[in-house]
């Protein structure tokens, strides 16, 4: 393996290096400018498992006449909370028809049913009206589709007046709109923070500049990538998956840049030759950094295996993204610090003190390494503290739900959510959004009866016949939208129904979704959470050649990862009165907290390991940490700031993500890799490497 990083290190950092970075720079810009852009990072993510029954009712509902129809709702309300005159409601009558006047292309003709076309609340303070619209449009067309409604309905509308336009196809492009333009602002946001902290951490007003370069050329080939593979292999490249890849992108590769460039400033002060120098920084941080990477990566991979379509999405195109990452920081970024050279960190430039390497030990001093001297001095007592601190935190998740309803998933302000509001407040619960049933006809008798018979439902009607033998029923229940009181409905109708013999009976709608939305998730947590640990236990078995240690980091990760998933979650619903932790958050911020927390692991422990050649464990320990402490310090902040930059991004899902892992983040930096893990192998002695020892073979040179 030595013999592998010396030839990669000679070919990234010899004098016709350059010529091998520039080869991959280019050939990575000409694939995003040949490429073009892509739409899929706008779409909604897919939350629906193919399995569930929400999602195979669709195939049913494609058999129906008017299957090609999807109804938006105008809800209209008067600002002042007064009764509607009859005037008023006439004008809704009005407005719904102008709204049916857009487009033919966008509105479908209704058909004639009987029923009213404006229905008025039982408090008269309130007015709604279906406009049918073609199921067909999606994206930016369904997004535009819906501006145009909205507009209709507003013009000529009488002063006092409120009008909204909610239901299904509104509320799809009401997500539309809110990622149009997002990820533009992620990425210039995320860029910005990135720069700052790369001035912030090197003082230098041109060293910042490289590294941003060059991972920002490989956060726009992963989007170009992911986006253009998107189609073939099945998969979303959504607005979500594209923001939290782009995240981990700058993210993971701004920790590797920073390894890679400390370890070289550190070997500048030691070697005259600048290439030399970098040689030996990519012969040290080389096989950290690919370890690293290939934890993260084989944990992403572990949610190909996920019911949930979005989490499928996200594991291979992440993985996919954080490869691009690591291959441009190990081929693109040495080639244009060799190129450079010293002057490259220009004011503060590292000049070497002595030209033997071995004179010359900068480690020993400075504040980490009087805050790990102080950590091996009094492990129990270092323990003890952290524990403590860590436990705290970890009860934020006995007060912590999970399940946000669809209403609830934005941040930003929503007319679909409006109109939603409005409709809940004054018409009886469910009516807004009935729940579909999809039954045999020969059995619908029996099922009509049945459904009648379920506790929280309202009122059963059939709505029509397919030309495959089917009949469908629209359900009105008593209980709010994805409470757990339609819940338990949503479960006894499909109880009761599976009694019926024949029926091959089918439930469907929003609340529907929302429960087989909630139940794949559970299920989700369940199977990859261990399959998640077991990755990043063998990874930690395989680079460290030990038993103890790995089990010991794996448990100190896992605490970590508990205690910022209730300090998250705490500040979710206290400090931003977030009401639950979406279905995803746990696990995703789970994986990062793991996978990425690893990253700072690997990178102390595998310095600790070196250091363990030549050091007993405490001192070994100690000077670990002293090497490392400015980058981890400097990673961990880069990386929470980026995660935090979620938060522009218009779902709620996402900034729970970016607080938790932020919040996860710091406490793996400054307290779990600066003050547990020294403290634990202090306490554990030179046993924490068995049964190989570094020091029974020949250190790296």
């Amino acid at each position: 393996m030595n013999n592998i990083w010396d030839r990669i290190a000679e070919l990234v950092t010899g004098r016709r290096s350059w010529v091998l970075g520039l080869v991959v720079f280019i050939i990575g810009v000409g694939v995003i400018g040949s490429a073009g852009s892509g739409g899929t990072t706008n779409d909604s993510p897919n939350q629906l498992p193919s399995s569930a029954q929400s999602k195979r009712i669709d195939a049913f509902l494609d058999d129906f006449p008017d299957a090609k129809i999807n109804t938006a709702i105008l809800v209209v309300d008067r600002s002042d909370g007064g009764a509607l005159s009859p005037t008023e409601k006439a004008a809704v009558g009005d407005a719904r028809t102008r709204m049916l006047a857009v487009d033919r292309k966008l509105t479908v003709e209704p058909t004639s049913t009987g029923a009213p076309t404006v229905i008025t609340s039982p408090d008269s303070k309130a007015a709604i009206a279906t406009v049918p619209l073609s199921a067909e449009l999606n994206g930016f067309d369904l997004r535009d589709a819906v501006d145009a409604l909205r507009t209709a309905a507003e013009k000529g509308l009488p002063a006092g007046l409120s009008a909204h336009v909610t239901g299904g196809p509104a509320f799809a492009a009401d997500i539309a709109d809110s990622f149009s333009g997002a990820n533009v602002t992620l990425l210039a946001v995320t860029g910005l923070v990135v720069a700052l902290l790369l001035i912030a951490t090197y003082r230098s007003p041109v060293l910042w500049l490289v590294p941003l370069i060059v991972i920002a050329v490989a956060d726009r080939l992963a989007t170009t990538v992911g986006d253009k593979l998107s189609s073939p292999f099945g998969l979303a490249f959504d607005g979500s998956t594209s923001g939290i890849t782009s995240v981990l992108v700058f993210g993971a590769g701004t920790n590797y840049a920073l390894l890679l460039i400390s370890r070289y400033r550190e070997e500048l002060r030691r070697n005259t030759d600048h290439r030399a120098a970098l040689r030996i920084a990519v012969r040290r941080a080389g096989p950290a950094i690919v370890a690293s990477n290939v934890t993260v990566v084989l944990a992403l991979l572990m949610l190909l295996l996920a019911a949930l379509p979005s989490t499928r999405s996200l594991g291979a195109f992440a993985s996919v993204g954080l490869l691009i990452a690591a291959v441009f920081v190990l081929f693109v970024l040495p080639p244009a610090l060799a190129l450079f050279g010293r002057k490259l960190f220009w004011p503060f430039v590292p000049q070497p003190d002595h030209t033997d390497a071995d004179a010359v030990d900068t480690i020993e001093s400075g504040p980490w390494h009087r805050v790990a001297d102080l950590v091996v001095r009094h492990p129990i007592r270092s323990v003890v503290s952290a524990v403590v601190v860590l436990a705290v935190c970890a009860l934020g998740i006995t007060g912590a739900s999970i399940g946000l309803t669809q209403t609830q998933q934005f941040r930003v302000s929503a007319d679909s959510v409006t109109g939603f509001d409005v409709l809940d407040e004054h018409f009886p619960a469910g009516q807004s959004d009935p729940t579909t049933v999809v039954v045999a006809t020969p059995t619908a008798g029996a099922a009509e009866a049945t459904l009648k018979a379920t506790t929280g439902v309202q009122s059963v009607t059939q709505t029509g016949k397919s030309t495959t033998g089917f009949t469908r029923f629209s359900v009105v229940l008593t209980s709010a939208p994805a409470s757990s009181g339609a819940f338990d409905s949503v479960r006894d109708m499909r109880s009761g129904l599976s009694k019926i013999d024949g029926a091959k009976a089918l439930v469907g709608g929003s609340d529907a979704k929302a429960l087989d939305s909630r139940n794949a998730a559970g299920d989700d947590r369940l199977l990859l959470i261990p399959l998640i640990l077991a990755v990043v236990l063998a990874v930690l078995f395989a680079l460290l050649r030990a038993v103890i240690a790995p089990l010991v980091l794996i448990a100190v990760t896992v605490s970590s990862t508990l205690a910022a998933l209730g300090l998250g979650a705490w500040v979710s619903k206290n400090v931003f009165d977030f009401p639950a932790l979406d279905n995803n958050v746990a696990l995703f911020a789970f994986l990062f907290l793991v996978a990425l927390g690893v990253d700072y692991t690997i990178f102390l422990v595998t310095r600790a390991r070196e250091e363990s050649a030549h050091h007993a464990i405490a001192r070994a320990m100690t000077r670990a940490v002293s090497a490392t402490g400015a980058v981890i310090t400097s990673a961990g902040i880069v990386l929470a700031a980026v995660f935090a930059v979620l938060g522009v991004l218009p779902l709620i899902t996402l900034t729970q993500l970016g607080i938790i892992v932020g919040l996860g983040i710091l406490l793996d930096t400054f307290l779990v890799r600066t003050v547990v893990v020294p403290a634990l192998f202090t306490l554990i002695g030179e046993r924490v490497w068995w049964p190989s020892h570094p020091g029974t073979s020949q250190p790296n040179t």
